[in-house]
């Protein structure tokens, strides 16, 4: 009897050992809607990394859609980087800063003397491409990344201790009069 009754366990254990995941390849979380929770994408200290990625994906949309290829702006960078870490504080993805400024007021701010085309922004714990996809998703952010009229992108974000990111997108066509309110509802 203690003869089967162990192999009756081991049996048990074996099978039980076959049905767990290998370590390291756990399956994903679900959330209350069936689908996996996003996992947390940490960035690195390799920001200009990032920033790439991000032009030169933003480039490959433009160019299949036949506008012209954009370029790194310093000037939009800050501005974009000061509003990311701005919406962290307000703990609320919005175009508006916590001083009640606009998307026109930080590009003015940051010395950029052309046009301001729009800003994207979000809050997600999602990659960079992963946010770009989603602002490709949408009719307004669509249309500020494929602006024939933009030619400089600032690009920057903030992520938070727990590992959410704020991304901010802002672009900008130099050379072509003051800063004026003709932005989309994107911003």
């Amino acid at each position: 009897m203690n003869r089967r009754a162990i192999l009756a366990f081991a049996s048990a254990l074996a099978l039980t050992a076959c049905a767990t995941t290998p370590p390291g390849n756990t399956p994903p979380q679900l959330g209350p809607d069936g689908k996996p929770l996003p996992k947390v994408y940490r960035i690195g200290g390799d920001s200009a990394r990032v920033q790439f990625r991000m032009l030169d994906s933003v480039n490959a949309l433009r160019q299949a859609a036949g506008a012209p290829p954009l370029e790194l702006d310093s000037k939009l960078t800050a501005a974009a980087a000061t509003h990311a870490r701005d919406m962290s504080v307000q703990n609320r993805p919005w175009h508006f800063g916590s001083d009640g400024s606009s998307p026109i007021d930080r590009v003015r701010r940051v010395g950029y003397s052309g046009r301001l085309v729009g800003e994207t922004i979000s809050e997600t714990y999602e990659t960079e491409l992963e946010t770009l996809g989603a602002w490709m998703e949408e009719q307004p952010t669509r249309q500020v990344i494929l602006d024939p009229t933009a030619r400089d992108l600032g690009f920057s974000w903030f992520q938070e201790d727990n590992g959410k990111i704020w991304w901010t997108m802002v672009l900008g066509a130099p050379g072509r009069g003051p800063i004026i309110g003709e932005t989309s509802e994107a911003f």
